[in-house]
């Protein structure tokens, strides 16, 4: 049997958030805000200061060679853990081993020198990890390949893109040979097929008998590139164990969150300027609905509000929808559309999004929502709500496409073409 090479006890992490007061009016009132900060006594909060614990007595092992998956909502905990793991931070307690050389890639700007050329970051990175000059040296050229910044490597990587951040920091934690890999998911940072590679690498780093964290919401990627996976809820452990189960019960727990009423989500982020109150499903003529049919026209109903007499200038909305794995399906916003009309929005409103011939096969799909007011994420709820839809005549023409031909359903044509007068041809091979 193999050795533990990740061994966590008891592990929690503790992080002190405080209410900023409204600026003192005068000196009387900054020396009494003063002589209060002197008189408090001990750790426990009051109205100005509060702590929140991102992690409660997280313990489990990862064996050598294994590949485990971390998963569970936002604000679960995952990248603390993994920081912990990386040792970017320190925990408040319990305790962490690492049998190994690390190599990390958690969010775009952890890592790298911003004043350094992409050539400098490699070796230093290198260096950081223990490894020679001769043995980076070795490495060098296939990781510039992978990383596809071979114009570039000698520009600071100030320069660079937030993509050719993340594929050269990805590229060096990836080749560098750590003894264990941990890996945030940044990877959304770049296009599909970059992401393609890097999922590509893993498999082939875990191949090697080398251990592999890997925190991610596409759930068929953790089915795939993991055995094991681990659930966290709220920072603490709900689910260790084999990577399908595991995401079944995740699975299950995001369909039954969507069921509570979004007034009542207390797992929301943003400056809450705006907050999402309802949602609802409706057909073509308005009328609620609970489930739609491929190919029907339907609109997705949101209510939100403010505070009253609340003024909101730029506003932008938009639902992503998920499939049954939490894999991004398709994403419907106001930005890419160009709807001016959200320049300036009343406090409290329904906003209409309207969806003609749903192009999404029968199955169960969540949604997760998302506001900004002049540029600041205002809210965002995951997971917000679910429905269903059901076999519908799509393509109008008598005969239902198969499941298995992928999550959406595309309108197109056939056509038989003459070139020069010549049926069926003409056209050379690529």
């Amino acid at each position: 049997m193999s050795s533990v090479a990740v061994r966590v006890e008891g592990l929690s992490k503790r992080y002190r958030i405080g209410r900023r007061r409204r600026p003192s009016d005068s000196l009387k009132e900054a020396l009494t805000e003063r002589a209060r900060r002197l008189l408090r006594r001990g750790d426990s909060p009051d109205d100005e200061e509060r702590f929140v614990w991102s992690l409660r007595d997280v313990s489990f092992e990862v064996r050598e060679g294994e590949a485990v998956g971390v998963i569970g909502r936002n604000g679960a905990g995952k990248s603390t853990l993994l920081k912990i793991l990386s040792r970017v931070t320190a925990p408040t307690e319990g305790r962490v081993e690492i049998m190994g050389r690390v190599g990390s890639l958690l969010e775009v700007g952890t890592g790298f020198h911003p004043e350094l050329t992409g050539r400098e970051n490699v070796f230093l990175n290198g260096a950081i990890l223990g490894m020679s000059k001769a043995e980076i040296d070795a490495k060098f050229d296939e990781i510039v390949a992978f990383a596809e910044v071979e114009r570039f490597l000698d520009t600071p990587i100030k320069r660079y893109s937030s993509g050719m951040y993340t594929r050269l920091a990805f590229a060096v934690a990836a080749h560098l040979e750590p003894e264990i890999l941990i890996v945030d998911e940044v990877l959304a940072v770049g296009d599909s097929s970059f992401q393609r590679k890097c999922l590509g690498k893993m498999d082939d780093v875990t191949r090697l008998g080398r251990t592999v964290l890997f925190v991610s919401h596409n759930m068929a990627a953790v089915t795939r590139l993991c055995p094991r996976a681990l659930l966290l809820d709220s920072g603490r452990v709900v689910a260790y164990g084999q990577s399908q189960e595991v995401v079944d019960q995740y699975v299950a727990g995001i369909d039954d969150l969507s069921k509570v009423l979004l007034r009542k989500r207390s797992d929301r982020i943003g400056t809450q300027a705006v907050r999402f109150v309802g949602i609802e499903l409706r057909d073509a003529d308005g009328v609620p609905i609970p489930q739609a049919a491929a190919g029907q026209d339907v609109a997705l109903a949101i209510e939100y509000e403010s505070e009253p007499g609340a003024v909101l200038h730029d506003v932008e909305f938009a639902i992503h929808v998920r499939g049954a794995f939490e894999e991004r399906i398709c994403t419907f916003s106001t930005m890419v559309t160009g709807a001016d009309l959200f320049r300036e929005i009343p406090p409290h409103g329904i906003v209409l999004c309207q969806i003609p011939r749903l192009p999404l096969q029968p199955g169960r799909y969540s949604t997760s929502l998302a506001c900004h007011v002049a540029g600041e994420i205002a809210d965002f709820i995951q997971a917000a709500w679910g429905f269903d839809v059901e076999v519908g005549h799509f393509f109008k023409s008598g005969r239902l496409p198969g499941t298995d031909t992928g999550p959406l359903l595309v309108d197109h044509a056939w056509q038989i073409a003459a070139r020069n007068g010549v049926p069926h041809g003409g056209l050379r091979d690529p």
